[in-house]
């Protein structure tokens, strides 16, 4: 088992009052190139948290002295950011399942073998770094304008709120783009409520909702009287947003007449409301989103392409979640606590398993999806820890198979070649360069590997651990 390289610098405090077992759990998780303190006891130990910083403690529960539960219900109060593995004999596992109440992140059974040791570190730093990692996100977006709602610590993310500070901050016109489900709306929020108008109203509008025959109503107002069930005065989206922002949602879905009077508002500032003679002066800032593409209706004709450039002054962009899964971990803990809290239940987190099993899948429904599937496992469950079992089971069922890679084919068109190459790259990376593991993970014999690997050129890099006899196929 080899960590990952992010974690190469982590420290860690072995606490043991057997000299033998502290050697052999340092000479463990040195092989992970962690860096590791030992303590004789609670109270040694207690004195190094003290006076350094430590990525993650691991400590017995019997010792002479401050037992590991004592000393964990201290480092709650001194190092509360820092998680806590318990190990414990067989005779003794209620004690550690009563110190994961506590506040500890695991336990391991003694004896102790070098596996379970190293996924249990290795599951409790990722978990560390990934509440500091959402510490951080928190003081970036107060940072950035503070754009709280949004929650990603990925590069796409990271631009994404980079370029939203600095939109958010002009009073032009903003297209967001996005496949449904990927928070565009919370996006226009966010640009709003940070801009020089947050003191006016955001009036969000879902143009897909609004009967055809009702739209120019809904935007622009009417007249009592204007038209048969007009039996008061309306008023309009706009009027209403005055000094303000309209989110238009789904703007693709306007049909070409009133594409034609938005057009109108955005170039003179102001509406024809239906049985008005005079036209009303609006100041409003258009933020507008859609799951589309408008170029392609551009050109079947569908969509103005003048309209389209006076919406796309500046256009963001909004990844889908299949192409920021490191984001995944994130969302998980902000709706497990969100829903956990609202709904008053113990479910504290998802088991490593069940974490894992949502990152690999590919999220159709995107960032709304997630939140749904989390939801419902937090109110169907009455435990603190949700398992794989508690996820549906299209999620929970899919087979590692082709279809869990999303490919999108550009409009130039895709090399099959490339796609073959990158695939057997993933698998051998995933493997760690285990040609027959590999192999298995596509389904192909290990010659098959072997060949096509010859065809593209692919070997090993340096210091790839070669493949025991066991290894290989027959």
């Amino acid at each position: 088992m080899t960590a990952n390289p992010s974690m190469k610098s982590k420290r860690v405090l072995l606490v043991d009052d057997n000299e033998s077992q502290r050697r052999v759990g340092e000479f463990w998780l040195k092989e992970e190139k962690y860096e590791i303190v030992t303590a004789a006891n609670a109270e040694e130990a207690l004195q190094l948290t003290g006076k350094s910083r430590f990525d993650l403690v691991i400590s017995d529960i019997k010792m002479p002295g401050l037992s590991g539960i004592e000393l964990l219900e201290r480092l709650r109060e001194e190092s509360p950011g820092v998680p806590v593995i318990l190990v414990t004999a067989y005779g003794t596992v209620n004690d550690a399942v009563t110190a994961m109440k506590f506040g500890a992140f695991d336990y391991v059974l003694k004896p102790l073998t070098s596996d379970a040791l190293k996924i249990a570190v290795t599951k409790a730093l990722e978990h560390g770094q990934l509440v500091s990692e959402n510490q951080y996100l928190r003081a970036f977006a107060e940072k950035t304008s503070k754009f709280e709602s949004l929650i990603g610590h990925s590069k796409k993310m990271v631009e994404l709120f980079e370029m939203a500070a600095q939109v958010a901050q002009r009073d032009s016109t903003v297209l967001i783009t996005g496949e449904s489900g990927t928070g565009k709306e919370l996006l226009a929020k966010a640009i709003h409520l940070n801009s020089p108008r947050r003191r006016g109203p955001l009036v969000v509008v879902n143009c897909g909702a609004i009967p055809e025959n009702l739209i120019e109503s809904e935007l622009f107002g009417h007249k009592k009287g204007s038209f048969t069930g007009a039996v008061a005065d309306k008023t309009g989206k706009f009027e209403a947003a005055n000094e303000g922002s309209v989110f238009l949602d789904e703007v693709s879905e306007l049909k070409p007449g009133s594409q034609v009077r938005l057009l109108r508002v955005i170039q003179e500032r102001e509406v024809d409301k239906i049985g008005e003679t005079k036209p009303i002066k609006v100041d409003v800032r258009i933020i507008a989103a859609t799951n589309r593409n408008l170029s392609n209706m551009i050109e079947d004709g569908s969509f103005r392409d003048d309209l389209y450039y006076r919406l796309s002054v500046v256009t963001i962009q909004v990844a889908p979640l299949r192409d920021r899964r490191e984001d995944i971990p994130l969302l998980v803990e902000h709706f497990l606590s969100k829903f956990s809290e609202r709904y008053q239940l113990p479910v504290r987190h998802f088991h490593p398993q069940a974490l894992e099993t949502l990152e690999t899948y590919n999220w159709p429904g995107n960032v709304r999806e997630l939140e749904n599937v989390v939801k419902s496992a937090v109110v169907m469950s009455k435990k603190e820890e949700l398992t794989p079992g508690d996820l549906p089971e299209n999620i929970r069922g899919q087979e590692r198979r082709i279809a869990k890679i999303y490919l999108e084919i550009p409009d130039e068109g895709i090399n099959l070649e490339d796609v073959e190459k990158e695939l057997l790259l993933k698998a051998l990376e995933k493997a760690e360069w285990n040609q027959s593991k590999a192999a298995r993970y596509l389904d192909i014999t290990r010659k098959t590997l072997l060949y096509r690997m010859e065809k593209y050129g692919l070997t090993a890099p340096s210091g790839s651990a070669p493949e025991s006899a066991s290894d290989v196929d027959a």
